[in-house]
């Protein structure tokens, strides 16, 4: 992908006009190697077939593909022309942007060029740079509102697990505009946030280009931390843009509302939850696009040229893409599409101008928008939207039991115990009416005025700036001078403060609640607060008297001016019946450092009052009457996980040594050559998979060789001699990629996926085996095959890359090996280990082929579990089958992290495990906490029992007793 930076820059140039600016350019790319000789003939070329110009005084001079042959080696130089030069047509250009490319790259570069061009002042800046970084700069544009539209929102997308969702989130930002390359990485080491109701948060603010919300859900059910995992909210942040959308999201989860964004059936469906740009209404028309490089610059100013001919505003997306529709009024717009040769073309028409527009706009495209062009192959069919699940029948409530872990949702983490000391929600007893409206506008004026107080004092004496800024807010709404109009108004027709107060805050809030989509929904939960204190103040209520040893607060619903009110010595923890993880009280009690569960149910108010209670709010579970040793085991288990988490990161670079002095290789499993660096740094031995995946989704068309040798150079540089084990391309039609249609399959998952498909494209297949070995020249490089189920694939994939590899010299540490993923594979390896040189065990898929449960459904997939014993016996074939040939055996699905499948695994006698880099460190320290007997032991007598669930208390039996 072509990418900006200051090293390509020519500042202050000088050209009398475009021949000699295109003279300039064409000297520069040859100067720097990118072109041959004879490339200034196709700059010409091109400009003579149609302008280069896009707009805000950028162009991006560039040969036409009878030329391509004379670039040796892509890229891009820039050329600064302050003095502008003419381009034509009245346009004037002071940034040239040559391009050298052998495809369609530069559409790359159009797409990043798209937000500068959508910024009012970029031109004016352009021409004031002075200096390459001034430049890039303004091409990157300034402080820019929230982007939160259709194609940062991606529902059931495919994922095996938390890290895979997160880069799926994060290449919908960088698809946006919003993020840059190493933004995901900066991702990963972050500390996600659980939301409740399986939401999760996470945030990043490096390499951001532009503020940025996407929302994407998984597939199949999944977990994370031991939570539910239903869907995760990824920030590009940049500046306050984001503020008024969490707040938002802050109330629909306050309200209960969470299942709106969990179960969202459609885009739509989100964006109106969220106040995100919809999708238009329009009457609509679509039509396949025949032009043989696309939409590019010339049909795209054919379509600017039939906007001027209308009165009404026509926008245009590609057919059954997340992305908002775009003007075709903007060349750039129109370019940032990347519209190729086959795809659907979907115009929306203003109803006004629909009966005229459309019509003319489906004769331009199909005659070519001045192009000559070739009939379409006919289409396949496209299958319809599957439909949504029902939802799910509400539970009955009962009464919390005794002595048993109860869930509820983590709002603030940390360990606390107490007697449990109820706040029920205060009942007021007021007269109607009042003395008179001069008493009774006195009356609540003293107590607005004494509850301003208040705030001020929570204000100027918290330090943290959460609670600061949540009221202030509280400030503004007892201001809010349209409340003191209606109350006004009732106060002169004869009500006491209490309720006139009380009538209009709730109707305030009631309304507000009512509205969904409306940006006033996102104050009710603040309303209701600041009216309680204010309405206990007129009626003279005092709040409750705390118990005198800390406790356990329990209410209804925590407002903000509670918690922030709240000695922090003596209350151990909050726990409500509602609420969410992200609501004001929720922020401030994190900030507050006192652990919070919030949603736990109505239940917990027939609780007497005094009832000791545990509550964990890391992991979501409390206890009701815990007994001693629950008690004891938690106050240990709180500083035992401090000193671990410590002691784990202090010893993250050491290796992973059992007592008895077996070493166990701990890698990372990252998606994208950025995720690299944290994984080193957390203390990775090495890449146990590589989810080579992302050089073709981050590619509008299949990568060639050099783009995805680049990238896996970088992987592999990175490494500085540890060892790297790379997928070959494992999509499907569950996980398919636009320009590779697959035919509609009734269960994907049993179709054309992993091996199956790259043998049935070997072009495909070779180009990437080519780029591996490439990359790697010399350096150690383990190349696995995915889905592999008979033995016939392995030998064609394995003699691809043995003649491939022999071709290259035959020189340096490769080895080839298969995932164990389907059942057939497990059970033929005492054959196949004869054959390959590893076996990475993927646990995900084998655990959901092997049980015959699909992973994502809604009832059986908490039964998917990788520690049943079904699933363990085929992981100890396999290790036995490779040990007995001398091969290593790994494991890179998600029960590698699992801290009580490790001793299992360990037992089996796995090689090495793969992991989330986040996990390497605790990963590691696990195995030097265990014996390599005990592990034998243990593995021996877990593959008796009869259920993940038998083997999971065994596990933590035997941890319990020699921890």
């Amino acid at each position: 992908m072509l990418e900006l930076t200051a090293q390509q820059v020519r500042m202050q140039q000088r050209a009398a006009d475009k021949t000699a600016a295109l003279e300039l350019l064409c000297e520069a790319l040859e100067a720097d190697g990118l072109v041959g000789p004879g490339y200034l003939v196709g700059l010409q070329a091109r400009e003579a077939q149609g302008s280069t110009y896009l707009g805000q005084g950028i162009a991006i001079p560039h040969g036409t593909p009878q030329t391509r042959d004379l670039v040796q080696r892509t890229g891009v130089r820039l050329l600064h022309f302050p003095d502008g030069v003419d381009w034509g047509d009245g346009q004037r250009v002071h940034l040239a942007i040559g391009i050298a490319a052998r495809s369609d790259e530069h559409l790359n570069l159009l797409q990043l060029l798209t937000r500068a061009l959508g910024e009012g002042e970029t031109g004016s800046s352009l021409r004031a740079a002075q200096s390459p970084e001034q430049l890039l700069q303004a091409l990157r544009g300034g402080q820019q509102s929230l982007a939160l539209d259709a194609q940062l929102v991606g529902l059931e997308l495919p994922a095996e697990d938390f890290d895979e969702l997160l880069l799926l989130a994060a290449r919908r930002l960088k698809k946006a505009g919003c993020a840059e390359p190493g933004f995901a990485a900066g991702l990963q080491a972050g500390e996600p946030l659980p939301l409740g109701h399986g939401l999760w948060w996470l945030s990043g603010g490096e390499q951001v280009s532009r503020p940025g919300l996407a929302f994407v859900t998984p597939q199949q059910a999944l977990q994370y931390a031991g939570q539910p995992l239903r869907g995760l909210f990824c920030l590009a942040d940049r500046g306050a843009a984001a503020r008024a959308t969490l707040e938002r999201l802050c109330d629909l989860l306050v309200n209960g509302r969470a299942d709106e964004l969990a179960r969202a059936a459609s885009v739509r469906a989100v964006l109106e939850a969220l106040g995100g740009e919809l999708p238009v209404d329009w009457p609509s028309l679509r039509v396949p696009l025949a032009n043989p490089h696309g939409l590019h610059a010339r049909p795209s100013q054919v379509l600017m040229q039939m906007a001027r001919d209308f009165d009404g505003e026509i926008r245009l997306r590609i057919a059954d893409s997340e992305g908002a529709p775009v003007s075709i009024r903007s060349l750039s717009k129109l370019l940032s599409l990347g519209a190729r040769r086959g795809q659907v073309l979907e115009f929306f028409a203003e109803p006004s101008i629909a009966e005229v527009a459309l019509p003319a706009l489906r004769a331009a495209v199909e005659e070519g928008l001045g192009e000559e062009v070739l009939p379409l192959p006919v289409d396949a069919v496209v299958p319809p939207p599957r439909a949504a699940a029902p939802s799910a029948e509400a539970r009955v409530v009962q009464a919390p039991p005794s002595g048993v872990p109860l869930k509820a949702v983590p709002a603030a983490p940390g360990i606390a115990c107490g007697p449990l000391h109820l706040q029920i929600a205060q009942r007021f007893d007021f007269p109607l009416r009042g003395e008179s409206p001069a008493v009774e506008a006195q009356r609540l004026a003293q107590a607005k005025a004494a509850i301003a107080d208040e705030i001020d004092a929570l204000v100027q004496r918290s330090d943290a700036k959460a609670v600061r800024e949540i009221f202030v807010t509280h400030q503004a709404l007892l201001d809010d001078p349209e409340l003191g109009s209606e109350v006004e108004a009732r106060l002169n027709r004869g009500d006491s403060a209490e309720a006139a107060w009380q009538q209009v805050i709730e109707a305030a809030a009631s309304q507000q609640e009512s509205l969904g989509d409306s940006l006033l929904a996102e104050r009710a939960a603040d309303l209701r607060d600041l009216g309680r204190r204010v309405l206990a103040r007129l009626c003279g209520v005092q709040t409750a008297a705390e118990p005198d040893e800390p406790y356990i607060l329990v209410m209804e619903e925590v407002g903000p001016s509670d918690v922030a009110r709240l000695d922090t010595r003596r209350v151990a923890g909050i726990l409500t019946v509602r609420g969410g993880a992200t609501s004001h009280s929720a922020i401030i009690a994190r900030a507050l450092g006192i652990p919070a569960l919030v949603g736990a149910g109505e239940s917990l108010l027939a609780l007497r009052p005094g009832t000791p209670v545990l509550m964990d709010g890391e992991h979501g579970h409390f206890i009701v009457a815990p007994d001693a040793q629950a008690l004891e085991q938690a106050l240990q288990q709180r500083d035992a996980r401090r000193q671990r988490q410590a002691l784990a990161e202090a010893r993250r670079h050491e290796p992973a040594v059992t007592r008895d002095g077996q070493a166990l290789e701990v890698c990372a499993n990252i998606g994208d050559s950025a995720g690299v660096a944290p994984a080193v740094a957390l203390g990775a031995e090495g890449i146990g998979l590589l989810r080579t995946e992302f050089v073709f989704l981050d590619s509008p068309q299949a990568p060639d060789l050099a783009a995805q040798e680049a990238e896996y150079r970088r992987v592999l540089d990175g490494l500085d001699g540890r060892p790297l084990v790379a997928r070959t391309l494992d999509v499907g039609g569950d996980k398919p990629l636009p320009y590779w249609p697959i035919p509609h399959e009734s269960n994907p998952y049993l179709g054309v996926r992993g091996i199956r498909l790259t043998l049935q494209r070997p072009q495909m297949l070779e180009t990437q085996l080519r780029a591996l070995l490439q990359a790697a020249a010399g350096r150690p490089l383990r190349i696995m095959f995915p889905m592999v189920g008979l033995v016939e694939e392995w030998r064609q994939a394995r003699d691809m890359a043995l003649a491939l590899h022999a071709e290259y010299g035959g020189h340096g540490d490769l080895q080839l090996g298969i995932m164990i993923e389907v059942p057939s594979a497990a059970l033929l390896a005492p054959l196949l280990a004869a054959e390959v040189d590893f076996f990475s065990v993927g646990t995900n898929d084998l655990t959901q082929y092997t049980l015959a449960i699909d992973r994502g459904h809604p009832s059986l997939s908490a039964q998917a579990d990788g520690l049943h014993p079904a699933v363990l016996r085929l992981i100890e074939m396999t290790v036995r089958a490779a040990h007995a040939h001398g091969k290593w055996v790994g494991v890179c699905g998600e029960l590698a992290a699992d801290a009580l499948a490790l001793p299992v695994l360990l037992g089996l006698g796995v090689d090495e495990l793969s992991v989330s880099p986040r996990s390497v460190p605790l990963v590691k320290q696990g195995v030097r906490e265990l014996s390599m007997a005990q592990a034998r032991d243990l593995a021996g007598d877990v593959l008796g029992l009869a259920s993940a669930a038998e083997v999971r208390a065994r596990v933590a039996q035997v941890l319990g007793e020699n921890r």
